[in-house]
């Protein structure tokens, strides 16, 4: 090949390679901060497979400010150490000017001193843990409700459910404790005695030892509060202790077809708050658009039991994407001013952000709805007529 030749392809070539990269840094990114694998990685990957649906609505609609939406999708492993390290990557080497995540509270915890040092927003759309909110960081936008919400919710359903008194059984980290608190004070300040509060590793299979004391108690209900696949232990080693008190779940994150699949006739008669009633989509807020997440979700061949999980992630692609178009640019702190002033229609309601934390640093937050659910016969019922 002669000289004139090398040198127009070497020309064409970096043409090409440039052309590719000035693509790539069109497109907007949005980091993706989720447990893949480990303990919570079922609720973890629904999540993102609702993001990946609400991308490719969004993309087939001519994107975001007219780029491409990039999701960039990290696995957290379950783990807090590891979500710090991811939100490093995708803020450091991915340049991601926004994330969503990171599923658990104590991954989300961990993650916040990242977003304070990066000055970078974070769309929470799982935890629970009221410390999230509470710790001053402007940088924080939850559309998940605390524990506290959750616990105003249940509160409402107490005059018909007749508990005299509870035991609590939780995963022992940010996301359980907090529920133990803020379920603990709601119960008291409506009379409800407050028993045994046991608590069960992440991960951690046998759950005998503390619902043999449970069973041993006066109680009449038990709170839970873990994820899908842990609960599935707990249901069933309940069952084969001959436990018959209430068992009632938190967090959102039971995801009952699921239970029923996995835990069968031991799921009978357990009842769970829930974010999104698929089941009832007719009773959701905005009922299109929960139809035609429903509608994308089983086209993509996605497991329904999912989607009372996997909401969560489509909901909040959605939000970030108006705060991107409200921004004008996908830049961080645009970003997270614009975030003030959304107001987007979702799954679950319409997402504004009121304030919450230490004046002058404060957290955005929405209120989330919910409703109870209840298994009987293998079927999903609401109680009540809720």
């Amino acid at each position: 090949m002669s000289t004139t030749k090398r040198r127009a392809l070497a020309v064409a070539v970096a043409l090409l390679l440039g052309s590719a990269a000035a693509s790539y840094a069109d497109d907007i990114k949005i980091g993706v901060n989720e447990p893949l694998t480990g303990p919570f990685a079922a609720s973890g990957n629904y999540i993102v497979n609702g993001a990946k649906i609400a991308a490719d609505e969004i993309n087939a609609k001519g994107g975001i400010l007219g780029k491409k939406l990039d999701l960039v999708i990290e696995d957290n492993k379950s783990n807090p150490t590891e979500a710090a390290a991811v939100a490093e990557k995708l803020i450091d080497s991915d340049h991601v000017p926004v994330m969503m995540g990171a599923w658990g509270s104590s991954l989300t915890l961990a993650v916040m001193p990242k977003l304070m040092q990066y000055k970078v927003p974070m769309l929470v759309e799982t935890p629970s843990s009221s410390k999230i909110t509470k710790q001053g960081n402007p940088y924080i936008f939850r559309i998940s409700p605390p524990s506290w919400v959750e616990a105003k919710m249940f509160e409402t359903f107490l005059p018909k459910l007749g508990i005299k008194k509870v035991d609590f059984l939780a995963i022992n980290n940010d996301w359980g404790l907090g529920t133990i608190i803020d379920f603990s004070k709601m119960f008291e300040q409506n009379g409800v005695k407050v028993g045994l509060k046991e608590k069960m590793d992440e991960g951690g299979q046998d759950m005998s030892a503390q619902l043999s004391q449970i069973k041993a108690s006066d109680s009449d209900t038990i709170i839970v509060t873990t994820a899908v696949e842990q609960l599935t232990l707990v249901l069933k080693q309940a069952a084969a202790l001959g436990i018959k008190k209430k068992i009632i779940t938190t967090g959102g994150s039971q995801n009952p077809d699921q239970l029923i699949a996995q835990a069968g006739g031991a799921a009978n008669d357990s009842m769970h708050l829930v974010f999104f009633a698929p089941w009832f989509a007719d009773k959701s807020p905005h009922p299109d658009i929960a139809k035609g997440f429903m509608a994308a979700w089983k086209k993509a061949g996605y497991n329904e039991a999912g989607l009372t999980e996997s909401y969560r992630g489509y909901d909040g692609i959605y939000v970030l994407k108006a705060a991107i178009e409200k921004a004008g640019k996908a830049d961080p702190d645009a970003i997270r001013q614009a975030l003030w002033q959304v107001n987007v229609p979702t799954i679950n309601g319409d997402v504004t952000f009121e304030k919450d934390g230490p004046k002058g640093r404060e957290s955005g937050r929405y209120i989330a709805h919910g409703t109870l659910i209840q298994i009987q016969n293998g079927k999903i019922s609401l109680p009540f007529g809720s």
